[in-house]
Parts: C-alpha cells; sequence; structure tokens
C-alpha cells in the first residue's frame, strides 16, 4: 500500500545532507562497489539517535554523478534500510534526460524512499519552460514520489526564478526545496503561497526564519561533522518562536557562523562550487564523526590549499559540538 504524499506542514526541523561514505580505493576509476555499506547505516542511525528530522542524499556532494547505477541502488537500499520508516529519506535521482530520471525513481520508490531531491538535466541551460515540465513529468510518471527540488543554480545552470515556483508550486507532488541563500526567499516565499517548504542552508537559517515564520526547516551538511550543532540550531530557533526572546539564537550564529569561512576558498561560492565534492568530504573527514572517504573520479582533484581550509572547517563544527557536549554535561549536573 502506498503510503500518502507529505505536505509542505510535514516538513520541519533539522535535515542532514550526507554523503555517499566510499571506500578507500574509491579515487581509482577502476573501482567498483566503492560505497562503504557499512559506515552508511552507522551514520544513519547516529543522526537519528541524534535527533535528527530527515535526510537528504545523493546531490552534489553525495556524488551522484560518479556513482555508478548498481552504486546508487545499494546506497539508496542502505539508506531506507537503516532508517527504518523513522525519518523522511530523500534520495537524489537526477539523470541527464527524464526517462531515465522517471526510471531510477521509479527504482527508488521500490526500495522504499520517501522522496526524491531532483534537480535539472544540466547537459544544456533549461528555460523555464524547460525546468517546469520536466517537474511535471516526473511528478506524472511516478505520482507516489514525494519531490524537494534540489535548486543549486551553479550546478545545474538554471537561477531558479520567482515564475518558476509559482508554477512547480502547483504540482502536488513537490513538498519541499534544498534552497540556497536569502536574497529572494521573501518574493519566493510569496510565489509559492505556502506550498513548498524551503530549506535555507544553516548558516542561514537564523536569519532566515527571523524573516518569516513559515520558515522552520533547514538543511545542514554539518551535520554529519557534529550532529548536536544541527540539532542545537534547530533548538535554539524553536525556543526563540516561543518565547520571543532571540538573544541565545542570535549568540549561538555567532559561534556557528565562523566555522563556514575556511570552507570557501578565497570566499568565492564559485570556486567552492567547482570543487564541491572534495572540500565537502575533506571537511567531514576532519570532524571525524563519521569516515566520508575518497572523493570519486573526476572530482577527486583539489589544491591542498583548499583543503586544508576545509578541514580547518570541520573541526571548528566539531570543537564547538564537543563544547556543546560539556555545556549540557555541566547544566544537567
Amino acid at each position: 500500500m502506498a503510503k500518502p504524499l507529505l505536505s509542505a506542514v510535514d516538513v520541519k526541523g533539522a535535515w542532514a545532507i550526507i554523503p555517499t561514505p566510499s571506500k578507500d580505493n574509491a579515487s581509482d576509476w577502476r573501482a567498483t562497489k566503492t560505497v562503504d555499506l557499512d559506515e552508511t547505516a552507522r551514520v544513519v542511525n547516529g543522526l537519528i539517535d541524534a535527533g535528527i528530522d530527515g535526510i537528504l542524499s545523493m546531490g552534489t556532494l553525495g556524488e551522484a554523478a560518479t556513482m555508478t547505477h548498481d552504486e546508487k541502488l545499494d546506497f539508496m537500499r542502505a539508506l531506507v534500510d537503516a532508517a527504518a520508516g523513522r525519518v523522511p529519506v530523500f534520495v537524489g535521482t537526477t539523470c541527464i534526460n527524464t526517462r531515465d530520471t522517471v526510471a531510477l525513481t521509479r527504482q527508488a520508490l521500490e526500495l522504499g524512499a520517501d522522496g526524491t531531491m531532483l534537480g535539472v538535466p544540466m547537459w544544456c541551460a533549461p528555460s523555464l519552460d524547460v525546468a517546469v515540465q520536466f517537474y511535471k513529468d516526473v511528478a506524472e510518471a511516478v505520482p507516489e514520489m514525494n519531490i524537494a527540488i534540489y535548486a543549486n543554480p551553479e550546478a545545474f545552470k538554471f537561477d531558479f526564478p520567482r515564475p518558476f515556483w509559482a508554477q512547480v508550486a502547483e504540482i502536488p507532488q513537490v513538498v519541499t526545496a534544498k534552497y540556497i541563500g536569502v536574497a529572494n526567499l521573501l518574493p519566493d516565499l510569496a510565489a509559492i503561497r505556502g506550498r513548498i517548504k524551503l530549506l535555507p542552508i544553516d548558516f542561514d537559517y537564523y536569519g532566515a526564519a527571523r524573516m518569516d515564520d513559515s520558515v522552520d526547516a533547514f538543511w545542514s551538511s554539518g551535520a554529519v561533522c557534529h550532529p548536536l550543532v544541527t540539532t542545537t540550531l534547530r533548538d535554539l530557533v524553536v525556543q526563540a518562536r516561543a518565547s520571543g526572546d532571540w538573544s541565545a539564537a542570535k549568540a549561538f550564529m555567532g559561534r556557528l557562523g565562523p566555522t563556514a569561512a575556511p570552507l570557501f576558498p578565497n570566499g568565492s561560492f564559485k570556486e567552492f562550487s567547482t570543487y564541491n565534492i572534495a572540500l565537502e568530504k575533506a571537511r567531514m573527514d576532519a570532524g571525524g564523526w563519521m569516515k566520508a572517504g575518497p572523493v570519486r573520479p573526476p572530482y577527486h582533484l583539489c589544491p591542498e590549499p583548499y583543503l586544508a581550509g576545509a578541514r580547518k572547517s570541520g573541526q571548528m563544527w566539531a570543537e564547538l559540538g564537543k563544547a556543546l557536549e560539556a555545556e549540557a554535561l555541566v547544566a544537567a549536573a
């Protein structure tokens, strides 16, 4: 029996973006079966035990573009089996064309995934009409599958303009979106009319939550550096909304914000996007909470100074998490 579709109001709290853990030989193009399935299960269980509300996977840093088809299915199965229905699991099924995307989305549904994190095919820069029709077609082909729009302009050569949001808000399966930036947040929220839950990144969540009360969920790749940092951000915003006192949440952002700076080479988001996978996996490995492992080719090459910055970012995040653990012990004593 098919599960009912989610709605925007069902998407709340802290959603972890997780990488696809890799075995030690994954950077070699000759390697096969590179997914570390044991680490996948450990990470999913650890995130759920830590209080994470949902899981997004197989986007850019999830290496969806560089896994083989069989590896994708193995990873999806491991995610779903480990989560065991405790939190929603969305898996990336974006392919280079609509028919392959539909086929992979159907397989993800059969494996038990709750939704797809879906970007637009990226061989050619899509027009507005092409992008909207793509989501309509996937929704029509797999009507039981929830869709999270993966709104990454750098990755998909598409700006996700306001008319796009207004049109995809009419598709019932589109319930949420991995969203970047806050410059267009308020007009985009007006365009979707409450039908899609936009998820800003953790570093933008405090500001976005102050801008509009409907913003009550966010995505966090830092969750796998130390999940307590992510859940603390979520909880402090909940407390601020209930009390009207935002001082503790603001103070926490003063501790969280600096961990972002070393991750972006020369302060450039574009440069970060070029080396996204290598930088994020280096950050996660340095955090020490999980083993992200080597990057799959061809994106395994990255300047060492950039990697050093990413490692510093992961270490700073992990240190904040350990400080929060110590503070919790003192408070409980």
